[in-house]
């Protein structure tokens, strides 16, 4: 199956960056969102990276304008166009409520069109239970998407080859690195990302040391670009916590317990740089 139109369900940071990559690589993509507020405000986030490239002398301004002209704006999921290629949701970790986008997508789109998830850690399998399993896939981008090269691609249980060739080829034409994935939770990214990042949590936590010199620990002696409580706040508390609790429920251990401290923080409100403090303070 030959994929062109693509429509991409959420414009937050994943879905803008999503969206973004795909008009830049030739595609015609639909941006999906639930108002127009929320659609201006991802449309005009990815004018502005546009405008970063240009700067940067990647793209000029006439290929902005060419990029920003193939996304259409689509108010309320089931507005989404009936002859989508690849429809790629990209709401936030919730199991219930992506799985509500796809059982009313399932009805609306053409049946040989492809679903995937960019979920980073809930199971493909599940969010699959209620529709088109062989043609259902997880596509987990990394952020920010424009610029990183990996693309987890997840089988569900009855992911299809023909379903995971296409998507394969599909991430290569994105000129990204596809590295295929079975259907265990947190994938292989997260599985060992999170666990790092709670385990620095716990280290602040019983005042181990500050946050800033944790940080400093990984940065400078295990060569990280970023330290754990700079990536923690950057990803987001409240998703950090709720890829933990999909693990910790997953794999049924004690050692994918999330930290004390974590939940708290979340509970707070204290989510990172989206809520202006996590472990450090942001302007």
């Amino acid at each position: 199956m030959e994929i062109k139109k693509i429509s991409v369900i959420g414009g937050g940071t994943m879905g803008n960056g999503i969206a973004h990559i795909f008009a830049m690589k030739g595609f015609s993509v639909n941006l999906v969102e639930m108002n127009s507020d929320l659609l201006d405000k991802a449309f005009s986030t990815i004018s502005n990276n546009l405008e970063r490239q240009v700067k940067k002398e990647l793209i000029s301004q006439s290929e902005k304008k060419e990029i920003l002209n193939r996304i259409t704006r689509i108010i309320r999921v089931e507005n989404t166009p009936v002859d989508s290629d690849l429809v790629i949701e990209a709401i936030y970790e919730n199991k219930e409520a992506k799985q509500k986008i796809f059982g009313a997508l399932e009805g609306i789109i053409k049946k040989d069109s492809i679903f995937a998830s960019n979920t980073s850690s809930i199971s493909i399998t599940e969010l699959s239970a209620n529709c088109r399993a062989e043609n259902f896939i997880g596509m987990h981008f990394m952020n920010p998407v424009p610029v990183m090269k990996l693309v987890e691609i997840i089988r569900g249980y009855s992911t299809s080859d023909a379903t995971f060739n296409t998507i394969k080829e599909l991430s290569k034409k994105l000129e990204k690195t596809p590295v295929e994935v079975y259907d265990y939770p947190g994938f292989i990214s997260n599985r060992i990302l999170m666990p790092m990042i709670n385990e620095a949590i716990f280290a602040l936590f019983e005042n181990v040391a500050s946050a800033e010199d944790i940080d400093t620990v990984m940065k400078l002696g295990m060569n990280h670009p970023m330290g754990p409580l700079t990536l923690a706040d950057f990803i987001g508390l409240d998703v950090c916590l709720s890829i933990m609790e999909v693990l910790y429920k997953g794999f049924n251990d004690s050692k994918y317990r999330p930290c004390p401290l974590l939940k708290k923080m979340v509970a707070a409100n204290k989510l990172g740089r989206k809520s202006g403090e996590g472990f450090f303070k942001y302007e």
